[in-house]
């Protein structure tokens, strides 16, 4: 029986990879049709650019649409091996590492679900590259599966891992709203405390903020203009990321702005976020308490999305493990629902030409560019229903 199996496996193997190659190249295909520009990836090539002339990182303006810096000079640090190559060699290796950087995804996503097929990796990425957020990701050469990786890859390693903590330090280093994996291990320390059980949560947070702290120090040290003028001012600013009405942004900011025809919702959003960061991560440490570390990453992701000033649609990469989760708790109806939410495209029907028509929807409109976070706010929802029994456990 066992020999039928194991050939069955063999077999199936080789098929999903198949499948999956097939999958990438056709998408390939309708990206290169489609004329993507990678913009941002420009973008990252003239902040390494910029960083090996000595010139002023946040005031650069890139590309024809006059983009400027956002990330922390950490980021741009790590940009400097862009300049190897001119703008349009960095296509191929940025879309192949893109591609490779979502199977890897895909393959900690179910290790954090607890599903181990290789065949189901193939498969799952094979799917997961038509999804908007990937699609988008890859449109624009985006950094997310690269950080949605080192914050997966840390969040699967064994407890007591030395290297715990490291993944998310960087992570953040690059791009904020990572930290909040941080802020999840610490808060879930301070609760575990009361039992005297918070050492494994308490070293895996501090060595994530020490990576982090180490990578920010090295980058005030080679480039200590950019980051006093980030650190003191441009953070504060998330007017240069670009409008909070846009369409694309799916932060609740966004949905606050286009709902009160305002591109400064103010204060109601400010409540609004603060509500859903202390519920979001509320959710998700007592996930992990009661040993669901799946719920509580995935409620810690989505809840950084929610309550970030702006949530671009790509950063939403984070619907891969959320749908991979639902399908392996047997909410398939679920996972089905929340796969066509996020393939169906659907905060792009609306208008969202540079007229900023954003701030004129109808609650057609509206309610098809909120689908993110609208989903987003379900998934808390569930995931506190999913998680409100059962014991607390103890993490050696």
């Amino acid at each position: 029986m066992s020999v039928i199996t194991s050939t069955a496996v063999h077999r199936r193997t080789p098929v999903a990879l198949g499948a999956c190659l097939l999958s990438f190249v056709a998408f390939w295909a309708a990206q290169r049709a489609a004329h993507v520009s990678m913009i941002d990836l420009m973008v990252y090539r003239a902040e390494g650019a910029a960083v090996l002339a000595g010139g002023d990182l946040y005031g650069l303006r890139a590309t024809a649409a006059q983009l400027p810096a956002t990330y922390p000079p950490f980021a741009a640090l790590l940009f400097t091996p862009l300049t190897l190559l001119d703008t349009g060699s960095l296509r191929t290796p940025a879309t192949a590492g893109n591609l490779a950087l979502l199977v890897a995804f895909v393959h900690l996503s179910l290790r954090l679900v607890g599903h181990a097929r290789v065949e189901t990796v193939w498969w799952a990425s094979a799917v997961a590259v038509w999804c908007e957020p990937v699609w988008t990701t890859l449109r624009y050469g985006q950094v997310n599966l690269l950080l949605a990786v080192l914050v997966l890859w840390d969040l699967t390693r064994r407890p007591g891992d030395r290297w715990a903590g490291v993944g998310i330090g960087v992570a953040a280093a690059v791009k904020l709203t990572p930290a909040l994996f941080a802020v999840l291990l610490l808060a879930t320390a301070v609760v575990a405390h009361r039992g005297h059980r918070a050492g494994p949560w308490l070293r895996h947070g501090g060595r994530a903020v020490g990576s982090f702290l180490s990578a920010t120090l090295l980058a005030a040290a080679l480039l200590p203009r950019d980051s006093w003028r980030f650190w003191t001012d441009v953070v504060f600013r998330a007017d240069r990321a670009g409008h909070a009405e846009e369409t694309a942004n799916q932060a609740l900011r966004g949905v606050a702005a286009r709902l009160l025809h305002t591109p400064d919702p103010g204060a109601p959003w400010a409540v609004v976020a603060a509500l859903v960061a202390v519920a979001g991560l509320a959710v998700a440490v007592r996930a992990e308490l009661r040993g669901e570390r799946a719920w509580a990453v995935v409620c810690c992701g989505v809840t950084a999305l929610l309550v970030s000033p702006v949530s671009w649609s790509h950063h939403w990469v984070w619907c891969v493990p959320l749908v991979l989760l639902l399908a392996a708790r047997d909410r398939r109806a679920a996972a089905a629902a929340t796969l066509l939410v996020f393939c169906s495209y659907a905060l792009w029907w609306v208008p969202h030409t540079p007229g900023r028509p954003e701030l004129q929807q109808n609650p057609g409109e509206f309610a098809l560019s909120g689908l993110y976070a609208a989903t987003g706010c379900l998934v808390l929802v569930i995931a506190a229903a999913t998680t409100r029994k059962g014991q607390a456990v103890t993490k050696e």
